[in-house]
């Protein structure tokens, strides 16, 4: 089977030196894994090798679905989903401590990373998550503030998961060659919380909001949040700063007020 879907992104990991690298960033053995587009299973057969717990593995592809389907059908540790994962109940599958790894297609790649990060069960669900994006997404999910990469998803993704480790991976590692180079990171969610956000989605909108014009100041956009003497309480903020300007910990605070109102 030599196809691959341009509609599902599909470009299938193919080095074995790499492969091997993404897993022995922890330890399986005994372990509850969770893995998002499986693909062909090349990631999937060296996972078993280092005999997990239990592997779940999610998807979306009909013709992969039933190849991976019935190639490990005689294992009682496997449970294969044909599922679209931005449609698919993470909750009901994880148990605790799983590990999450994906290998993500690029057109949805930080859709999933929100998904996982909107997850409402309590973060000892997932001990670790090893995802693979395009470079270009993952520098942003990675950056610091201040740093040109700094912006809504490294804030929102800095709100939940501490990152342990990341590298690069080559086009030359996949078939089909994509025209860019991937960044697997490793996350690990954060245990303790300085800020008490209820709902991630709270977040996802007054970064939305703030970041709507990045060039200009956010003194007009913030008042499609707050009235004007709700900002005057809002002693931390510089109402002449641009999105990129205002550190994560104000937004984190912006947004527990948000959801006091």
């Amino acid at each position: 089977m030599n196809y691959a879907k341009k509609s599902l992104g599909q470009n299938f990991l193919i080095d074995k030196n790499i492969i091997n690298k993404i897993i022995n960033l922890v330890d399986i053995k005994n372990k509850n894994i969770i893995e998002i587009g499986p693909g062909k299973g090349a990631l999937t057969d060296l996972l078993l090798l280092k005999k997990p717990k239990s592997l779940i593995i999610i998807e979306k592809d009909f013709k992969l679905y039933k190849k991976l389907k019935f190639e490990y059908t005689n294992n009682k540790k496997v449970i294969v989903y044909n599922a679209d994962i931005l449609k698919f109940k993470l909750e009901k599958i994880i148990k605790n401590n799983s590990i999450i790894f994906g290998n993500l297609p690029y057109n949805i790649s930080s859709q999933i990373l929100v998904k996982i990060l909107r997850l409402k069960k309590k973060l000892s669900t997932y001990s670790d998550l090893i995802l693979m994006f395009q470079k270009e997404l993952g520098d942003k999910i990675t950056g610091k503030f201040p740093s040109a990469h700094y912006g809504r998803l490294s804030i929102l993704s800095n709100y939940k998961l501490n990152i342990i480790k990341k590298f690069q991976v080559s086009p030359n590692c996949f078939l089909p060659k994509p025209k860019v180079t991937s960044l697997v990171i490793h996350f690990q969610p954060k245990k303790k919380f300085t800020f008490n956000i209820k709902d991630l989605i709270n977040l996802e909108k007054i970064t939305n909001i703030l970041f709507s014009n990045k060039r200009k100041m956010v003194n007009k956009n913030i008042k499609k949040l707050f009235t004007d003497e709700e900002i005057k309480i809002i002693k931390d903020i510089n109402l002449n700063n641009r999105p990129s300007e205002i550190k994560p910990e104000i937004y984190y605070k912006i947004t527990e007020l948000f959801e006091k109102k």
